[in-house]
């Protein structure tokens, strides 16, 4: 499958978000991820109890998915000195929040790959990004019964 095949699979809105990073000189890829990682929504009220760690993430990350109206909403938390999970929020609630069911669940696990984020994101960080997209997924097949 070629890359442009592989993007169309992603939702409209992850697709914009890993075209632009995949196009961007690594030097201005750390600063847009820098920009996703202020770009991570606050937490609400009543939400700590409800957010699963990410145990493969080396920084304590919490995210929980749930359905209202068959739309995808995100719910992440992370220190604010970590700015490369909190990058990854940014970008996955940037690129799925309000999305179907169908559509988070058709993310291919290695959609990064495309964003080109290996150039200037380490095996192990990119391994919890794939962990917290996973959790994403079985909570929202969870959440559809």
């Amino acid at each position: 499958m070629t890359a442009e095949e592989r993007l169309a699979q992603l939702p409209p809105k992850l697709q914009s978000v890993v075209k632009t990073l995949g196009s961007a000189p690594k030097v201005i890829k750390t600063e847009m991820l820098l920009e996703f990682a202020k770009k991570m929504p606050p937490l609400p009220e009543g939400m700590q109890g409800k957010l699963e760690q990410v145990h493969e993430c080396t920084t304590p990350f919490f995210v929980h998915a749930e359905l209202e109206n068959n739309q995808v909403r995100l719910f992440f938390d992370a220190p604010k000195e970590a700015p490369t999970v909190r990058a990854f929020a940014g970008l996955l609630a940037e690129g799925l929040e309000g999305e179907t069911p169908e559509a988070v669940l058709g993310v291919p696990e290695d959609f990064y790959t495309l964003a080109k984020l290996e150039e200037i994101i380490t095996p192990l960080r990119l391994r919890g990004l794939q962990a917290v997209l996973a959790r994403i997924k079985r909570q929202v097949r969870e959440a559809q019964g």
